[in-house]
């Protein structure tokens, strides 16, 4: 207990301070600091609970109570992750829903819990599993739980594929790096299911040293999350919910005309020829759109549908080839590869190596080289 106490109060004080900096941090990205600083302090109320029996004279409606915050943590998960991936993203009167497991949970309880003296409630506990009660609320959470991971997920993919569709900067990488977040808050997850599984067993030491582990690696995912957002706030951005996915617009009754498609890929490769608008880093459909007169609609079916090329990788293959010809210009043999990137509209090194190798099957520098071999 000594060794669980001491771990206890380093995750409960690494959880409150990093609370406390998003709700007091100044930011454009309010909600989802709310939300997640929110979902801090119901994990830190969870993680109490060694530290709450010391100070307990016994069972008591508190302490039933904040085990059944729990319930709340996933539905504020999903919703912090929904104001990540959508800018328009607020709360509503219909996410009173996500309270439904919390509040049933609560009144499965009140009849042989809630309501009833100290005595039966002594008697509850310690004839716990065998109480439907109990057993009904540690099988509905576990479902919560695994739900809102497969819906995070669902989500996770969707928002990926509407960027690769519709932008052409490096936000990309948020998802990815939300994607990662969501899997290791899963494997955490899965070692307290694991956990609760021992703790209704006869092998409560094992419930016990799982438990520190838990609590061990929450810390880790925590500091994770706090470097992240102190060394890298570019990643914390959103898109448009409004943006519908190529597979729904095609099935969309409104079909578009081959000439049209043919009339609108000329005016596309003339603007991104003469105009170079793929040297802007936050280059979106949108901008393109606008500038030459194409309907979002009809401009997204033409690159991701009919050129089979997501939006990302088709103005990617044009700063490729911008940055090769700048590579083979022997009087710019002197210009780094960073200053090309940043010349040729990308703005991080990782995805403009990985749009490069893609392109040509090497990397920018060893390109250079076998260049610079043949002219030897």
């Amino acid at each position: 207990m000594n060794l669980l106490g001491f771990v206890t109060v380093i995750s409960l004080f690494i959880s409150f301070f990093l609370a406390f900096f998003l709700l007091t941090v100044k930011t454009k990205h309010k909600i989802s600091n709310y939300l997640f600083a929110f979902y801090l302090f119901l994990t830190a109320i969870d993680c109490s609970e060694p530290l709450f029996s010391l100070v307990s004279n016994g069972p008591s409606n508190f302490g039933i109570f904040r085990g059944t915050l729990a319930f709340l943590q996933m539905p504020i998960f999903y919703l912090y992750v929904m104001s990540v991936c959508y800018s328009d993203f607020k709360l509503k009167i219909k996410h009173v829903l996500h309270l439904l497991p919390f509040l049933i949970a609560n009144i499965a309880l009140f009849p042989h819990f809630y309501s009833v003296d100290l005595a039966s409630k002594i008697e509850f506990v310690i004839h716990r599993k065998e109480m439907v009660e109990f057993q009904f609320n540690h099988i509905l959470i576990n479902i919560q739980l695994i739900a809102y991971l497969i819906v995070v997920f669902f989500v996770l993919r969707k928002v990926k594929k509407l960027y690769l569709e519709n932008y052409a900067g490096a936000d990309i990488l948020s998802y990815q790096w939300l994607f990662q977040f969501t899997v290791v808050l899963s494997l955490l997850y899965s070692v307290a299911i694991v956990k609760n599984i021992f703790k209704f067993s006869d092998y409560t030491g094992i419930s016990e040293w799982m438990k520190i582990f838990g609590l061990v690696f929450q810390m880790f995912i925590v500091c994770w999350y706090l470097y992240k957002v102190l060394n890298h706030p570019e990643l914390f951005r959103n898109i448009d919910s409004k943006l519908k996915l190529v597979s729904d617009l095609v099935l969309e009754e409104k079909t578009i005309e081959a000439e049209t498609l043919n009339e609108d890929l000329l005016k596309l490769k003339k603007y991104m020829a003469d105009e170079k608008p793929f040297l802007n880093p936050a280059l979106t459909i949108q901008d393109i759109s606008r500038e030459i007169g194409v309907p979002v609609r009809e401009l997204s079916v033409l690159i991701n549908h009919q050129l089979r090329q997501h939006f990302y990788d088709f103005v990617n293959t044009y700063r490729i080839e911008n940055a090769m010809e700048i590579l083979k210009d022997s009087s710019k043999s002197k210009v780094t590869v960073l200053e090309i990137l940043y010349e040729v509209g990308f703005n991080s090194k990782s995805s403009f190596n990985t749009a490069f190798k893609k392109h040509t099957g090497n990397t920018p520098s060893n390109y250079r080289k076998s260049l610079q071999n043949n002219h030897l």
